[in-house]
């Protein structure tokens, strides 16, 4: 396209070389002659500055230094830029309803209308399969799972026994629902010795409408009951959650966050990254719990803990000034004893 035509096709308006072509995008400091690029926050100023790219958006009321030839306004240019990667994006791929030579697919199954289902992929009887579906190649569905309407079910994705799957939602690849919990007890005989039994893992994984699920995450099927995810929950890549932890609607965990059993997450919560949560904790609707943070103790609503092991935001804040607070006492100790002596 020419910078002109995406001034046009976002309603901005260009300053500089209308016909200048752009043909790809890229970040400021990445971008090369013939791609577009995007400024939305000051402290980039210095990135946009020496940025080589041909054309930038910018916010209506950007005055600073671009070298790029056409420099187009617009309202959000985060927004502006996500229209744009649509544009420039290569086509999705394209799944034909039907199902691969290769699939092995009970013949019991209820399949619903247009479903695709990809090469070496297993799906186990009595299972029901919602209408549009696409299960990539090599997925596992076991016995009994139920599979809602429009779900994409990316490839080496195991969704085990009795696993129940809401409306239109994405598992990527290496996901794992319905395994067992981690569930074991010591057992001491009469001569002295231990044999740790297993404790049975009978309950089932309910995941609501709308949840999308990263490479690599876990969810443990419930010793009894269910262990639920709510509806429209997004859980990052790498995430770990245990037997018959419950968490609630439009609630976000982020890559490489464990979530021990039977612990409660509530509606809007938001995990940080890497943040470990202890077993049997209530964690109030809108709450949050920091990065790399160690939660040992329930999270009243509304909350932001953080640290190790996590405290309410204010006291973690005031942990980290009391060491500049005592230097600064220490200061003014060290003058008054001088003016003493």
């Amino acid at each position: 396209m020419r910078a002109q035509e995406i001034a046009d096709r976002l309603s901005g308006h260009l300053d500089g070389d209308q016909a200048v072509e752009i043909a790809a995008m890229a970040n400021l400091d990445e971008a090369r002659a013939g791609d577009v690029s995007f400024f939305a926050d000051g402290k980039y100023a210095k990135q946009l500055a020496a940025t080589r790219a041909s054309a930038v958006l910018v916010p209506l009321d950007w005055n600073g230094d671009c070298p790029a030839p056409a420099i187009i306004r617009v309202a959000s240019p985060n927004a502006a830029f996500a229209q744009v990667s649509a544009w420039f994006a290569p086509a999705p791929v394209n799944r034909k309803p039907g199902i691969h030579p290769t699939a092995i697919v009970s013949p019991d199954i209820k399949l619903g209308q247009n479903v695709h289902i990809g090469a070496w992929t297993v799906i186990e009887g009595e299972t029901t399969i919602g209408d549009n579906c696409i299960i990539e190649a090599q997925v596992f569905i076991g016995q009994q799972v139920k599979l809602g309407d429009g779900c994409h079910v990316y490839p080496q994705v195991t969704i085990r026994e009795g696993s129940i799957i809401g409306h239109r939602a994405i598992l990527h690849s290496g996901v794992r629902i319905g395994g067992d919990g981690y569930g074991f007890n010591p057992v001491v005989s009469a001569d002295g010795s231990i044999t740790i039994e297993k404790i049975p893992q009978t309950g089932i994984v309910e995941i609501g409408d709308d949840v999308e699920i990263g490479c690599n995450t876990t969810i443990d099927r419930a010793r009894f009951g269910r262990t639920r995810i709510g509806n429209s929950v997004k859980i990052d890549n790498l995430v770990q959650i245990g037997h018959n932890v419950q968490v609630g609607d439009y609630s976000g965990i982020i890559a490489q966050a464990g979530v021990a059993g039977s612990t409660h997450i509530g509606t809007g919560c938001l995990i940080w990254a890497q943040a470990g949560i202890s077993g049997h904790l209530t964690i109030g609707d809108r709450a949050q719990v920091g990065p790399a943070s160690g939660l040992s103790k329930s999270v009243p609503p509304g909350e932001y803990y953080l640290g190790l092991p996590a405290c309410p935001k204010r006291e973690f804040v005031a942990q980290i000034l009391a060491p500049r607070q005592i230097e600064k006492l220490k200061e003014r100790l060290d003058k008054l004893e001088a003016k003493l002596r």
